[in-house]
């Protein structure tokens, strides 16, 4: 690098990560942009642990950043899936009503997605419940076709094939564990070496807060985790669910509900719950990190949430000891589920 180039680093190597070097490096060829991953590969934490689900706009308030952006990035992840040979699948998307009293929210979730430009939207009961899913549980649904799957670890590697194309640097097992600003530069500190950069993004995931205390920002909020457990079908079972099956969500809640989820590799998937977590990236319920663990109590926001939502947490820790309440939650949109074809996943 010349002393009058410019220098971009990111921290992380999700999908966030990536996708702002990606584009920086279209947007700025001259840079010199790289991006740092603390792990062995990139799309290790949140973006390979979800439910794969390309979202086409539906829950978010007309207007806003989060109906805006669904909606077009939507569109803009097919297309770029389709330039660079990354599979998907359009298979849609069934919102379950089971009863009368989730119909309103169900017909408003309608109002919303044709507000937001969304396609295809189309309300359906009875006979069209069945020809749509034909073992499911419903009064009436919103029928979703332009919802999708993908893999999302696989659109990384994408996008990292690309950056590294147009000259961008990734560095895996390159973990920052400080971080030190002058008037002009900031320099990175890692087991490996010291990197300087002019401009430093990050994009930490569940780590973000505690990386922004590092670059001196204002800290005023702080991540609680929380963990998604699912279960697999079993293979045998796996024909009760064609696409996607979802509840109609509770708008007192921040979290969508129990729900089934094809996936690229031809699996379903049922869930997830969500459960505190005691430790940032505690994928299982046996993964403890005392001081991540007493950080999260020692939070007032932490406190403020719990007195909000203790019903909902209890609701969901029991679906988590309890398989049986898990299936019961789950027979709500298909009843045919039994306890014994689920079988432990993520």
């Amino acid at each position: 690098m010349s002393a009058s180039q410019k220098s971009i680093v990111i921290i992380g190597g999700g999908i966030l990560g990536m996708s702002t070097a990606m584009t920086l490096s279209a947007l700025y060829p001259r840079y010199e942009i790289t991006v740092l991953e603390k792990e062995e590969r990139l799309a290790t934490h949140q973006t390979g642990h979800n439910s794969g689900v390309i979202h086409s706009g539906i829950y978010y308030r007309p207007g806003s950043l989060k109906a805006i952006n669904c909606v077009s990035g939507a569109k803009d992840l097919i297309n770029f899936c389709d330039e660079n040979s990354v599979q998907y699948d359009i298979c849609g998307k069934l919102i379950l009503a089971t009863d009368q009293a989730e119909m309103p929210m169900l017909r408003e979730l309608h109002r919303r997605g044709e507000a937001n430009g969304v396609s295809g939207l189309k309300i359906v009961d009875g006979a069209g419940l069945q020809e749509i899913e034909p073992h499911c549980n419903g009064v009436l649904g919103l029928w979703s076709p332009n919802t999708g799957i993908v893999d999302y670890a696989h659109v990384v590697e994408a996008y990292a094939r690309r950056f590294r194309a147009d000259g961008g640097t990734v560095l895996t097992n390159t973990k920052v564990t400080g971080i030190s600003t002058d008037a002009t530069r900031h320099t990175l500190i890692t087991p490996k070496q010291e990197i300087q950069a002019d401009y430093l993004i990050n994009c930490a995931g569940l780590y973000a807060d505690i990386l922004a205390e590092k670059m001196e920002a204002p800290r005023d909020m702080q991540i609680i985790p929380f963990r998604g457990e699912y279960f697999f079908l079993k293979p045998t079972a796996r024909a009760l669910v064609k696409g996607l099956i979802y509840p109609v969500p509770n708008p007192e809640f921040p979290f969508l509900g129990v729900h089934f989820t094809r996936t690229i590799a031809g699996e379903v998937e049922a869930g997830p719950n969500a459960v505190f977590a005691f430790a940032r990236e505690g994928y299982s319920i046996s993964t403890i990190r005392i001081d991540e663990f007493f950080q999260t109590l020692a939070y007032r926001g932490f406190w403020k949430m719990a007195r909000r939502y203790w019903r909902t947490g209890l609701m969901e820790f029991a679906r988590s000891v309890n398989k049986g309440a898990f299936t019961k939650s789950l027979q709500r949109l298909v009843p045919e589920i039994k306890d014994e074809d689920l079988l432990p996943g993520g």
